[in-house]
């Protein structure tokens, strides 16, 4: 087992769960972030991944969160920025839901990575951001989700530029994966008509291209777009 962890931000569901028990079959120390506490982080405790409260909703949050990844750890093998919010331009006040998306999607990867790049440990160790298709299309109804993460797109060009060659930093922009339980039938059939192949993939399609952005020694400053081919099915 390497000793120096992969952490994965907001890893207590959905893609980062699964990513962060499969990073831990593969033989990884895995420490994860999550937003707020329930049975299941007791669970991934008692198997050995390191679980650590956080709030990147605000700066205070997370300055508290990369404290702590400090005094646990004095090098990383990588860092996944899975941490997400997803809410509606028209969930509250357009300016707030706007500085909520960006800290979350830009702000903490922004902090974590200049707080943490040092500890980097790996003959090419890496840092992936997890994006989003709309960052790409923009969105006329989470007009401030979609710009979080065209923003934390153009991070993941900086950050590679900056932290090059030690470092390899690229992004990975999911369209459909999985769906929510409560989806009734109609809807998934409109979603899956939007993509080329029409299929649900599900978090393992993720964590393959995870699995070869660390492996790979030749591959920086790139966007990974798992969409289907829904891009060419646009108007």
């Amino acid at each position: 087992m390497n000793s120096a962890p992969i952490l994965i931000t907001g890893a207590a569901q959905r893609i980062g769960l699964f990513c962060a028990k499969a990073l831990q079959e593969k033989g990884h120390k895995v420490a994860i972030s999550y937003r707020r506490h329930r049975p299941l982080i007791d669970e991934l405790q008692e198997t050995g991944i390191d679980c650590i409260q956080a709030d990147f909703a605000t700066t205070e949050g997370i300055v508290a969160f990369i404290r702590q990844i400090k005094q646990r750890y004095p090098k990383l093998r990588a860092i996944i920025h899975n941490a997400s919010d997803w809410h509606s331009d028209s969930d509250g006040d357009l300016t707030e839901v706007f500085d909520q998306m960006m800290a979350v999607h830009a702000k903490a990867p922004l902090m974590i990575n200049q707080a943490l790049a040092d500890r980097l440990s790996h003959i090419k160790a890496d840092i992936i951001h997890m994006s989003d298709f709309v960052a790409q299309t923009g969105s006329a109804k989470h007009m401030a989700y979609a710009a979080s993460k065209a923003a934390l797109e153009n991070l993941t060009l900086s950050f590679a530029r900056k932290l090059a060659p030690r470092v390899k930093v690229n992004a990975i922009a999911p369209a459909l994966i999985s769906f929510n339980e409560g989806d009734d039938d109609q809807y998934r059939q409109k979603v899956l008509q939007k993509s080329l192949l029409g299929i649900e993939p599900g978090e393992q399609e993720v964590f393959k291209a995870v699995q070869w952005l660390l492996e790979s020694d030749y591959m920086t400053g790139r966007i990974l777009h798992l969409d289907g081919g829904r891009h060419l099915k646009l108007p």
